[in-house]
């Protein structure tokens, strides 16, 4: 039996499908931005890309945890 998938990455495979970007190319974009506040980088997702509000809270939450 597989265990389900928890967190952000619960989200990944409608961020994907919804916004066209894989979560890999998300993560160099976020990179690139050069923004270290979490919040700061869930608007600057939102507002320069259009992503939702927890589609960006859980890339954000995925870059951090990994970066």
């Amino acid at each position: 039996m597989t265990q389900p998938v928890k967190g952000p990455a619960f989200y990944f495979p409608s961020i994907e499908k919804t916004y066209g970007k894989s979560v890999d190319a998300w993560m160099k974009i976020l990179k690139a931005a050069k923004i270290e506040k979490h919040m700061e980088m869930v608007a600057f997702l939102k507002r320069e890309h259009r992503v939702g509000h927890g589609h960006a809270n859980a890339l954000v939450a995925h870059f951090r945890a990994h970066s």
